[in-house]
């Protein structure tokens, strides 16, 4: 019987690109564009000394956490803009580890 080696490291830091789109979006009832909300999410995470990557690789990853939120059902997409709902709060790293 083979036994499998498990390879992948799995690191469980908290994520800080979701944690500001989550405190951007949450409890505000606008829709945003997605320009708009990378320069805020950009500008928390330059408050908190967390940019890493430079800041079109940030934007890819903002862009990718964005879309997988969505698809959680967590934002709501309108065309071009986003939207945070009830559940989005659930997304935030200091949710997970509880």
């Amino acid at each position: 019987m083979a036994v499998t080696k498990k390879t992948r490291f799995s690191r469980r830091m908290p994520d800080h690109v979701t944690d500001e789109i989550v405190n951007v979006l949450t409890g505000n009832d606008k829709f945003f564009g997605f320009n708009e909300l990378f320069e805020l999410v950009f500008e928390r995470l330059k408050e908190r000394n967390a940019v890493s990557g430079g800041e079109e690789m940030l934007r890819l990853r903002a862009y990718e956490k964005l879309q997988n939120l969505v698809t959680r059902g967590m934002i709501e997409k309108d065309t071009k803009e986003y939207k945070g709902l009830d559940k989005l709060p659930e997304a935030h790293s200091d949710q997970m580890v509880k």
